[in-house]
């Protein structure tokens, strides 16, 4: 995922509710982090991978993951929005639920009235 396709990810799910985050990976891999119940986290596509998955992490050890999402790399934004916000984490190997949870209150942007100034003038 591009850094400008994760940013919109993250500001979309941010909009519906989901304390999601900007995850930056290697060199030029960028993605999304939710942060889960128990301490957890569920790194979305931060490995350069054409298809959609996540990896579940709790202190750095792997405790669950997202199997590719079948027909996921070419999903427009909002169905990538939409499939991260139905994943059911409860169990190791996570699931798809039939439909998104109920929206919660938006939460703000991240990085507020200076995002634009700490991430460099990069936006498009």
């Amino acid at each position: 995922m591009d850094e400008f396709r994760a940013r919109r990810v993250v500001d979309a799910l941010r909009d519906r509710g989901i304390d999601a985050h900007l995850a930056r990976g290697g060199v030029g891999q960028f993605g999304v982090r939710v942060p889960l119940s128990g301490g957890r986290e569920a790194e979305w596509d931060t490995d350069g991978a054409a298809a959609l998955e996540a990896q579940v992490m709790r202190d750095g050890v792997l405790v669950g993951y997202v199997p590719q999402i079948e027909g996921s790399e070419d999903f427009d934004e909002a169905q990538t929005i939409d499939a991260i916000a139905r994943t059911d984490y409860d169990q190791p190997i996570a699931r798809q639920r039939a439909t998104a949870p109920p929206a919660a209150p938006p939460l703000p942007r991240e990085g507020g009235v200076f995002r634009r100034f700490l991430d460099g003038f990069r936006y498009q």
